[in-house]
């Protein structure tokens, strides 16, 4: 008996049975098909999963244990189609596509628009790839091959081959004819590209102008010649800031010579800032690429160097500490309130330096706004620790019944969220101007500075004051 015929076993026909309320897979719809794979009941599989849309079946892949996702995919048959396969995450994507025989992953990317199948390809081994590419269709693999020569994460990687491009001197009726009858162009685009004999792109025209101008009219006189043009090197996140400022739709890419080779459209930048804004937060924790999906021994080696990083700026705290060894001896006090000076200089220090990041990011923080920024930030910096330093003052004051103490560590906050404010903007910067990545290793500095400083400065007011000899 099949679970289909068992009536004690639980059925699910509709999206409200297999979906919550936040729009992702039930945990028992997930354990039906799962269990349907385990006991070899494929047929049971593929019917819980068929009405599913394909980003939800990327879920279910995703959901999958690893050693369990080559089984799942045999299961499934047809239904891990090209879409499924764009949706699914990186890490999940490579177990399932080095389940698969190369034929296939060949037959699955030529279902894909360029970058899907690029971003599928680039992943494999040398090996892997180059029998994949034999497999292709000659056109394809040389689109393909073409689109892995540029650098990783470049516009050359991410645009799609697939776009429609004319000359200026037809008019909109020819054009519409052309669209109409040539079955071979791509069947999703937003402008249409008006091209030189060079084949360099002139101008755009989009759709809604095309449907709503007379057939009798030059396409010339319709379109908008000023267009964003993106070099084919460029950066993936200078691509997508280039979108996010002058609000595209899509826009072309040019090789060297300034011709059309390509067009990136929103919802690939999209995904590239949503990427970029997760990569630049993981960087700042030190966490590597923070996916859950991540096998272990990587996400180990991406995590422990930072940590033991981390360990070797904290032995310098440490050894500042044990200078006034004699101090806190004399005075508890002083290792009571110790931890509050540091800490809330990391997390001062930890807000400035997001913002930087961030704010270098997106092109807000430039050359001509740097000094005029870290000023800003230490304004800030001292308006927020003399009010901590106020409130923290107040209530040493009136537990320790010792207002020199209370002097003592306000100042010292004080002092020291300042330098923590003038270290998070100073430092990003800074590495950014050696053309480093800010959000590397920003936060190892920040952190050895504000923790370093915060014991130097209240253990010295404190002997300075005559707390303690």
């Amino acid at each position: 008996m099949t679970a289909e015929s068992d009536p004690d076993f639980p059925q699910v026909e509709t999206a409200e049975e297999t979906l919550d309320e936040d729009n992702r897979l039930k945990a028992d719809f997930v354990r039906l098909v799962l269990d349907a794979v385990e006991r070899g009941d494929t047929e049971e599989a593929y019917r819980l999963a068929q009405p599913l849309h394909a980003a939800d079946i990327a879920d279910l892949f995703e959901l999958t244990k690893r050693e369990d996702r080559a089984d799942l995919a045999i299961a499934l048959g047809d239904l891990l189609s090209a879409d499924v396969l764009a949706e699914i995450n990186d890490w999940v994507r490579d177990d399932i596509v080095d389940a698969l025989p190369a034929a296939q992953i060949a037959d699955l990317a030529e279902q894909m628009e360029t970058d899907d199948a690029v971003a599928m390809i680039e992943d494999l081994e040398e090996e892997e790839q180059q029998a994949v590419l034999a497999e292709l269709d000659p056109e394809d693999r040389a689109v393909i091959e073409d689109a892995l020569s540029y650098p990783e994460e470049s516009a050359g990687r991410i645009m799609q081959r697939e776009l429609v491009a004319v000359p200026e001197h037809i008019t909109v009726g020819q054009l519409i004819d052309y669209l109409r009858d040539n079955q071979d162009l791509t069947t999703e685009f937003w402008e249409i590209f008006v091209v030189d004999p060079a084949h360099r792109p002139i101008g755009t025209c989009q759709l809604s102008w095309i449907l709503r101008t007379p057939r009798n009219i030059s396409i010339s006189d319709v379109m908008k010649r000023e267009q964003t043009l993106i070099p084919v090197d460029m950066d993936q996140e200078e691509v997508a800031l280039r979108f996010q400022k002058y609000a595209l739709i899509s826009a072309a890419v040019v090789d060297d010579a300034g011709r059309l080779v390509g067009v990136i459209t929103a919802d690939d930048v999209v995904h590239i800032v949503q990427e970029e804004a997760g990569e630049d937060i993981l960087r700042l924790s030190g966490a590597g690429e923070g996916d859950i999906n991540e096998p272990i021994a990587d996400s180990y080696k991406a995590r422990v160097r930072w940590l033991i990083a981390n360990l070797g700026t904290a032995m310098v705290a440490s050894f500042i500490i044990a200078q006034f060894g004699a101090a806190i001896e004399t005075m508890v006090a002083l290792a009571i309130l110790m931890p509050i000076v540091a800490s809330i200089g990391g997390n001062a220090g930890t807000q400035t330096l997001a913002v930087t990041v961030r704010a270098l990011a997106t092109n807000q923080l430039t050359q001509s706004n740097t000094v005029r920024s870290i000023w800003r930030e230490i304004r800030v910096a001292l308006l927020i620790g003399a009010t901590v330093a106020v409130i923290a003052g107040l209530g040493a004051g009136v537990i320790f019944s010792n207002w020199t103490l209370a002097g003592v560590i306000g100042a010292a906050i004080l002092f020291n969220i300042t330098i923590a404010g003038l270290s998070g903007v100073v430092i990003p910067v800074v590495l950014d101007r050696l053309d480093q990545d800010p959000a590397v290793s920003s936060s190892i500095f920040v952190t050895m500075i504000t923790d370093s400083m915060g014991f130097l400065i209240f253990l010295g007011l404190a002997v300075f004051a005559g707390l303690a000899g």
